[in-house]
């Protein structure tokens, strides 16, 4: 591989890391209860928050689990707080994470928490009781939870100290992790060959139908090992939604759209609006920004430059947006959302990824909770 050449220092520094966890000489721990983790080997854009959101569903349509018996742990990326901290549906993004926050606003019955050490975490979603008893979780508002049944672990299968029962990595599309390099001269954070560690593997962002050969060359590309599941999933854009409640829907019918996105990848969703809209600007902020008086000011004189333009962003950036409080009022009749699902691409490809993720479960423990509906 090039990078052991040209990244020596770093392709061995992730070398020696996992092969010590594989040889147990550093050691990991399972959590109480199944735990499902959603991660990736790249930097960011591979969906990870949809594919959550995705499988939070199944796990509460299909599986019949309750509200609380699911939780959702992260590390919160660039929150202000810090420690163990649950998810409250009126907080922010500065103080939770956006993807959090986003999640808890769409599933307000799951507990979400948020905690850069997973394993403490795990603890305090599987015995809700010690919640605010110790130093990593004195200053979090302790709500009356019911012990998790089964957790979602987002973003953390860099997080071996804590030992997954369901793995499931995520490959865009448009970066297949068998042409990519490690970072800085590529997008990938982690060694290609992890992906052969996950139980499934799901190629994200797909054009809408793919030819059996197509996934077959995929397959082949990836070496992956006998018993590991592929699958493939396309992105679905809902209709836009207000991001405040003074939206003005006439705004819905303009002509013109002005953009601001903080994402990893905003050319899909740019050419998905390109087809209804014309585009006059685009503004483009990193990854996960923190909008400031600056960029709002912005924003508004690019929305002030063409009057009748919808503004639009992400379901992401809107959850940060929000944290200020002082977004003009013009501004907010005409700020829009486009919320996105992901779907499989090929029939009754869901219904067997059910019964792939429930047979898993199954193995993964002796009691694993609820199995899905017959």
């Amino acid at each position: 591989m090039l990078d052991a050449f040209l990244l020596a220092p770093y392709w061995a520094a992730l070398k020696i890391r996992h092969r010590l966890f594989d040889k147990g000489i550093r050691k990991s721990v399972q959590a109480e209860v199944p735990t499902i983790c959603i991660g990736n080997v790249t930097v960011g854009g591979t969906g990870k928050t949809p594919h959550t959101e995705m499988i939070l569903k199944m796990l509460l349509e299909e599986f019949d689990y309750m509200g609380q018996d699911l939780a959702v742990l992260s590390r919160g990326y660039k929150r202000k707080s810090k420690g163990f901290q649950q998810v409250t549906v009126d907080g922010t993004a500065e103080f939770y994470g956006d993807e959090p926050l986003q999640i808890k606003k769409k599933f307000p019955g799951v507990t979400v928490a948020v905690e850069k050490n997973r394993i403490h975490g795990a603890e305090m979603l599987c015995h809700p009781e010690k919640i605010g008893k110790d130093r990593k979780s004195r200053k979090c508002v302790n709500m009356e939870l019911e012990p998790a049944k089964v957790i979602v672990l987002d973003d953390a299968m860099q997080y071996r100290s804590l030992r997954s029962d369901v793995s499931i990595v995520l490959i865009d599309f448009s970066r297949p992790t068998f042409k990519d390099h490690l970072m800085p001269l590529g997008s990938l954070r982690d060694l290609p060959e992890r992906v052969r560690t996950a139980d499934i593997v799901i190629v994200t962002k797909c054009p809408p139908y793919l030819e059996e050969y197509e996934m077959e060359e995929w397959k082949q590309n990836l070496g992956l090992r006998e018993g590991q599941e592929l699958f493939f999933t396309k992105t679905e854009y809902c209709p836009m939604e207000p991001v405040f409640p003074e939206g003005e829907p006439r705004y819905l019918y303009a002509k013109r759209l002005v953009l601001f996105t903080g994402i990893a990848n905003d050319k899909p969703l740019h050419s998905q609006l390109s087809d209804s809209y014309k585009v006059v600007r685009h503004l483009k902020y990193p990854d996960h920004h923190t909008y400031t008086s600056s960029d709002i000011r912005e924003i508004d004189h690019a929305a002030s430059a063409y009057p009748t333009a919808i503004v639009a962003t992400t379901e992401k950036d809107s959850q940060r947006v929000k944290d200020y409080k002082k977004t003009p009022e013009n501004l907010k009749q005409r700020m829009f959302r486009v919320p996105i699902e992901v779907a499989f691409v090929g029939e009754d490809e869901r219904s067997r990824f059910i019964s792939v993720l429930a047979a898993l479960l199954k193995e993964s423990r002796s009691e694993p909770g609820q199995m899905p509906r017959e």
